[in-house]
């Protein structure tokens, strides 16, 4: 199982999350090519993939599940990975253009605060970019890689979730057609594998790739209640600080 951030970690370093990374990486480019001047926040374990879009000069940051844990990012830079809960974001309103979702809508237990907060701290034109395992494909059914954990997604499911809470889906694409292997041929097939499944067999793909913009029209309720929210600061690799922030939610 791939429930800690430890655990998730050690996946992306081994040969196949190296691959998945890659490929993943690749999608996510052909998304959102230009970001020039743009915020971005990953939220899940999302890190592997943001490393590509700090390099382009994009501001970064990375919102790690309390129930997950979290881990130092970038480990050679100053800080910028915080941990929260995911239905409780402590970021202002509208302050976000772009959110990449991964690794958290499949195992989070609050699914639906999750994505209103989201559609909270996104701007106005922002947009959500979800990658969740595929109900139909292999790797959601073998629990030897991240996607085999939580609850998997098909195509259609996914958008019917995002529509439900307050975001119009845009664009729907599908990747990881390699097996969840480590085997060396295997591996050095991967290029080949996601071109030839793409074209032939789209419905066996191991991740469903969703970018949902903001509904603006579809305003959620004010909410009034007092609530002390919690946020949970790394001071130093493998520790945490907790914070507690009393605010009236409006």
């Amino acid at each position: 199982m791939y429930d800690d951030v430890v655990d998730l970690r050690d996946f992306y370093q081994s040969r196949l999350g190296q691959v998945t990374r890659r490929i993943l990486r690749q999608r996510i480019s052909k998304f959102w090519p230009k970001l020039d001047g743009m915020s971005v926040m990953g939220l899940g374990y999302a890190t592997p993939f943001l490393r590509q879009l700090r390099e382009d000069g994009v501001r970064t940051i990375a919102c790690m599940p309390a129930s997950q844990g979290v881990l130092r990012w970038p480990p050679d830079e100053l800080n910028a990975v915080f941990l929260a809960d995911e239905g409780e974001l402590p970021l202002p309103d509208g302050s976000v253009d772009r959110v990449l979702l991964v690794h958290a809508l499949e195992r989070s237990e609050q699914v639906r605060p999750m994505l209103r907060e989201i559609w909270r701290v996104l701007a106005s034109n922002g947009r959500l970019l979800v990658i969740a395992p595929n109900r139909r494909g292999i790797w959601a059914r073998l629990d030897r890689t991240p996607f085999g954990s939580g609850s998997p997604y098909s195509p259609g499911q996914l958008t019917r979730l995002l529509r439900d809470n307050l975001f119009t889906p845009t664009e729907v694409d599908q990747a990881l057609y390699v097996p969840p292997s480590n085997g060396r041929m295997m591996l050095r097939m991967a290029n080949t594998l996601e071109g030839f499944g793409g074209r032939w067999f789209p419905t066996v793909a191991g991740v469903v790739l969703v970018e949902a913009s903001k509904q603006l029209y579809a305003v959620p309720p004010p909410r009034k209640i007092e609530k002390r929210r919690q946020l949970l600061i790394p001071a130093m690799p493998g520790r945490a600080t907790r914070v507690s922030q009393r605010e009236d939610l409006r």
